[in-house]
C-alpha cells in the first residue's frame, strides 16, 4: 500500500479547513501511514466464511410499549415558564431577520 506524502496530508488538511503547523503535518503523516499499515495487515487476513457484521457484539434495543398516558394540563406547565403568551412559551429571538 502506498504511503501518504506530506503534500497529500496538506491537501486533505486544506479541504478540511484545518490550519496545521509543520510539526502537526509531519506527525499526522507518520500517524496516518501507521494506520494504513494496520489496514494493509488486515487485508492479508482470510475472511472467507466470516459473515459481515456492523458490531463485534450483537446489539439489542429494549423498547417499552408506546402507550398514551395523561400528562400535566397545559396551564400547569405554562405557569412555570418565565414568560408565556396564549398557549405558548416566549423565548428570546435567536435569528435576526
Amino acid at each position: 500500500m502506498p504511503k501518504l506524502s506530506l503534500s497529500e496530508v496538506e491537501h486533505v488538511a486544506l479541504l478540511a479547513r484545518l490550519r496545521l503547523t509543520a510539526e502537526e503535518k509531519t506527525g499526522l503523516t507518520e500517524s496516518l501511514n501507521v494506520i494504513l499499515g494496520h489496514f494493509e495487515a488486515l487485508q492479508q487476513l482470510d475472511t472467507e466464511g466470516v459473515p459481515p457484521t456492523t458490531h463485534a457484539m450483537v446489539l439489542q434495543n429494549v423498547f417499552r410499549e408506546d402507550a398514551a398516558r395523561p400528562s400535566l394540563p397545559r396551564e400547569a406547565f405554562l405557569r412555570e415558564a418565565p414568560e408565556a403568551r396564549d398557549e405558548f412559551f416566549v423565548v428570546p429571538r435567536v435569528v435576526d431577520t
